[in-house]
């Protein structure tokens, strides 16, 4: 069985008796016969590494009402790792073949330990993006295979200019004002200023509510950090299966290339390496320009009019911060998003390029 880490949502808290916060109990870990495993070692929220003369492991407690996602999440992942795919599998008990064991009213899973390092998608050769595109594509294809059919009608909802620059309108009332501010006030205002100027300039342009596009099972977080990679630069192991979802398969595709390949400044994002991914992805799941064309206009939308980052960083509100390199890539994708339309959907429009050998980034 694979080796892997397992990426954690912060929406699993246990809601059990026990505070989430406690030991495992004492002989938990013998219902997987691991025998003699040396005390549990806490790594983060619900999670334990535990080592062993077998071998080391991650011990993962679930939220009660979780069971039944949960549940789903290992069928498929099991199904996943069954076909060769580095997906991690659950380890089944050793009574029953559960892979959710309950104890003292806490649930618990648990899974090999993970080897590998993290990349960041611009490390990558212009080769290896299109394998980690073609590794999306066989996820997508096999989860399409292995799972139920999902509705493909699906209406997306959108959001709107007008409500985005009000929620800025409100965060500038609560700046201070009449030069009372410090340095980091007028830059608040000023970042607010410009993404409500773009608001207001690109209004038009908000896409459409019904979403014609392949709808399927997704991974979704399909990111650098959920990908681990070994020596040789392959892929050994896909991580955060919590996230999955349904969608269109497009969307996954365009949401993963931008956070894959965004720079940390104002470049925005490489294209060279989204088309290779893209032509990786086509390659194994293939789907067609106008669903790819579609699926960028709405993430790039969806980012616009999204000011909850801007409301975390400036205003320091509770939530996920955005950098200021998000708020760039918002500002450059802005300016082009034709070329992103025309690159993204280029591996469906154009005759494949045979690869370069010469160059250093193919590989």
């Amino acid at each position: 069985m694979r080796s892997t880490t397992r990426s954690h949502r912060g929406a699993d808290v246990p809601t059990s008796q026990g505070t989430g916060d406690d030991e495992p109990p004492p002989r938990l870990l013998k219902r997987w016969g691991i025998a003699d495993p040396a005390p549990p070692r806490p790594i983060g929220r619900h999670r334990w590494r535990v080592d062993s003369e077998a071998g080391s492991y991650l011990l993962k407690e679930y939220a009660a009402a979780e069971r039944r996602r949960v549940l789903f999440e290992h069928t498929v992942t099991a199904a996943l790792d069954a076909t060769g795919l580095p997906v991690l599998a659950p380890i089944d008990a050793v009574r029953g073949g559960r892979t959710i064991v309950t104890a003292q009213g806490r649930l618990f899973a648990l899974y090999p330990w993970v080897t590998g390092r993290r990349r960041g998608g611009l490390e990558l050769t212009f080769g290896q993006c299109e394998r980690l595109g073609a590794l999306l594509g066989e996820l997508h294809a096999a989860m399409d295979r292995l799972t139920s059919p999902v509705q493909q009608s699906l209406l997306v909802p959108t959001p709107r200019a007008c409500d985005a620059m009000s929620a800025i309108d409100g965060m500038l009332a609560t700046l201070p004002r009449d030069g009372r501010g410090n340095d980091f006030a007028a830059l608040t205002e000023r970042r607010l200023l410009e993404r409500r100027a773009l608001l207001a300039e690109l209004a038009d342009h908000q896409p459409p509510e019904t979403d014609v596009s392949t709808v399927g099972h997704l991974h979704g977080a399909f990111h650098e950090g959920n990908l681990r990679y070994g020596g040789a630069g392959n892929v050994t192991a896909v991580l955060g299966w919590g996230s999955m979802t349904t969608g269109p398969v497009a969307g996954e595709v365009v949401r993963s290339a931008a956070l894959l390949f965004a720079c940390d400044d104002e470049r925005g994002l490489d294209l060279d390496r989204v088309t290779s991914f893209v032509r990786g992805h086509r390659s194994t799941f293939p789907l067609d320009a106008g669903q790819i064309q579609a699926a960028v206009h709405r993430e790039w939308w969806e980012r616009l009019c999204d000011v909850a980052p801007l409301r975390h960083r400036y205003l320091g509100e509770e939530g996920p911060g955005a950098s200021g390199a998000a708020a760039a890539l918002v500002s450059w994708w802005s300016a082009h998003l034709e070329l992103t339309l025309d690159v993204f959907a280029a591996p469906y429009t154009d005759v494949p390029v045979e690869t370069p050998g010469g160059s250093p980034a193919y590989g």
